[in-house]
């Protein structure tokens, strides 16, 4: 092993705007006090409970992947087990998500208010 994951940075246009999406998704603290990371109106954190770290970075002029459109490609994309597909769609819906493709192999992919895609998979 040469590395272990710090954390996934996510740019976006309005940092802590995404990172309270995420936070209602995945749960956690928004921008928890960690000597890794200042945090402020371009960078923001989300400590999630499972230990995993996102980060949102600003990008002036940030343009949204358009999945799946090869010429604006995805970059990145989550993947998170519900244990209700109908549910988390109307909770991520809520939150400011787009439906972009619903699989009847139980996975539907959504983009997040920035455009970044993720995928919500029956856990």
């Amino acid at each position: 092993m040469i590395g272990r994951l710090q954390c996934v940075v996510l740019d976006c246009p309005d940092v802590l705007e995404l990172a309270r999406f995420y936070q209602a998704l995945l749960g956690g603290v928004v921008n928890q006090p960690d000597p890794r990371w200042a945090v402020g109106d371009d960078f923001s954190t989300l400590h999630t409970g499972s230990g995993l770290v996102l980060a949102f970075q600003w990008v002036k002029d940030y343009r949204p992947p358009r999945w799946p459109d090869a010429a604006h490609p995805q970059q990145f994309h989550l993947d998170v087990d519900v244990p209700d597909l109908d549910q988390a769609q109307n909770q991520v819906l809520g939150l400011g998500a787009t439906l972009l493709h619903a699989d009847a192999r139980g996975w539907r992919v959504f983009a997040d208010p920035a455009g970044h895609p993720f995928c919500l998979l029956r856990g």
